[in-house]
């Protein structure tokens, strides 16, 4: 589905709420990396490598904040990145690095997903969409699990992911599975590894170093659905740039200096000087954070859910015309 937003207009007499990587980022990887380990842990017990140890977690440290999800391990790490080579093979971009893979299926998660897009393709082809491995599933005993839609992440959702100085879009494209020795965490398609480490990649050659961040964004407002991507895309650099203006706007959501931060992962700007602010949320907030949210500040001077141009007709069906609304 396409994304939806709804922009909250909060007239109050008085507001103060104001690729290299941008400066917003890199700070937010360095407070991440200096604090040492996560604190609000939605799921631990993951391994970076088998050999090793069980020391990574899914961190909602800045769920709340940010509306952010990321992998952390302990002592100021973060995971490093295996290659993963899954989904429709062959294609004009596969250079053969990916067949010295001893894992590779021929079939990623969200497959079925792909397919009901009607963009000429089949599934997500390693070679060309940069995806990330996110979330771990398994039935052995004792396998540590996590979904990432329990917070709200949704299937093939934007990611953003941090290698050295580099600031790489890709989507949520497979999950970990219970297939080896350890419930592992830290892998992307060929395509997003060579973006961010060059060609010396391949399908059993991957990145060691604990120092990749990767970002997952909850929400609807990170899906870009059938019409928001180039998913027939015969290029990375072609799908990459496809996604690049929603990661843009996802990435906004990391506020540096905390001053726009919400505690329900909303985030605001100034809308004009001193005297309104704009509340942009996703569409699944709308009888949600940002309705219960407006409705709480009603008493301070009115709030009013305008449709964006972008989810025009999506709202309208939703408030009944595309008039502003008072909650």
């Amino acid at each position: 589905m396409a994304p939806l937003s709804l922009l909250v207009v909060l007239f109050l007499s008085a507001c103060g709420l104001a690729r290299d990587v941008p400066d917003n980022v890199r700070e937010l990887y360095d407070k991440i990396r200096k604090q040492g380990q996560c604190k609000d842990e939605l799921a631990t017990g993951f391994w970076s490598t088998d050999d090793g140890s069980n020391t990574f977690s899914y961190c909602g440290d800045r769920l709340q904040e940010y509306n952010i999800v990321y992998i952390q391990g302990t002592g100021g790490n973060l995971t490093n990145m295996d290659i993963d080579c899954d989904g429709a093979q062959g294609g004009p971009s596969d250079d053969g690095r990916c067949g010295s893979s001893t894992d590779t299926q021929s079939i990623t998660s969200f497959q079925s997903t792909v397919k009901s897009y009607d963009r000429n393709i089949s599934d997500l082809n390693a070679n060309i969409h940069p995806y990330v491995v996110f979330g771990n599933e398994g039935t052995k005993r004792g396998w540590k699990t996590f979904d990432p839609e329990s917070v709200g992440i949704e299937p093939l959702s934007i990611m953003a992911v941090v290698c050295g100085d580099k600031l790489i879009y890709g989507v949520w494209g497979d999950t970990n599975g219970d297939d080896g020795d350890h419930p592992l965490v830290g892998e992307a398609s060929i395509s997003l590894a060579t973006a961010c480490y060059g060609s010396e990649v391949s399908g059993n050659v991957g990145y060691d170093n604990n120092d990749v961040l990767f970002i997952a964004f909850p929400g609807r407002d990170a899906v870009p659905g059938a019409q928001g991507a180039n998913w027939s895309a015969t290029s990375y650099d072609d799908f990459e740039k496809s996604i690049e203006g929603q990661g843009d706007k996802l990435i906004a959501r990391i506020d540096d200096d905390d001053s726009g931060a919400m505690s329900n992962g909303l985030s605001t700007s100034v809308f004009s000087s001193g005297t309104a602010a704009i509340l942009q949320a996703p569409a699944d907030g709308v009888v949600g954070a940002a309705e219960g949210f407006a409705a709480s500040l009603v008493a301070q001077g009115g709030a009013a859910v305008i449709p964006t141009t972008t989810a025009e007709a999506e709202l309208a069906s939703y408030l009944g015309d595309d008039e502003a609304h008072v909650i």
